[in-house]
């Protein structure tokens, strides 16, 4: 049980300290509001839920290993920043991964009601 109560810390850290992990939690809410008004089939929920862990746990990866980084590395250093870049690069990877996954589920039902 203490290590869900680590985790559970983790998160609300991470939440409660990084505005790109509120970003996300919004466009959480949203996207799960439009699979709901658009009732999204079973597969589809499975892909949403499935993006949406993706996305999230990508940046608090990202996050954890930022911290890490500069524990280890407090000066400026280019493998440092680097290690950074690339982690952040694997973020922005998970994010453009989930939103064509959006845009496959979302703009066909999106053009239906311009239709």
């Amino acid at each position: 049980m203490k290590g869900f109560r680590y985790a559970i810390n983790g998160l609300i850290t991470a939440f409660k300290s990084e505005l790109n992990l509120k970003v996300h939690a919004i466009a959480t809410i949203l996207v799960l509001l439009a699979g709901w008004y658009f009732e999204i089939t079973a597969i589809e929920w499975i892909i949403v839920v499935l993006a949406i862990g993706l996305v999230i746990s990508s940046e608090m990866i990202n996050t954890a290993i930022e911290y890490f980084v500069d524990l280890v590395s407090p000066e400026i250093h280019p493998t440092a920043g680097k290690i950074k870049d690339i982690s952040a690069g694997a973020v922005l990877v998970a994010a453009v991964v989930a939103f064509i996954a959006g845009l496959i589920i979302f703009l066909p039902k999106i053009k239906v009601l311009f239709d």
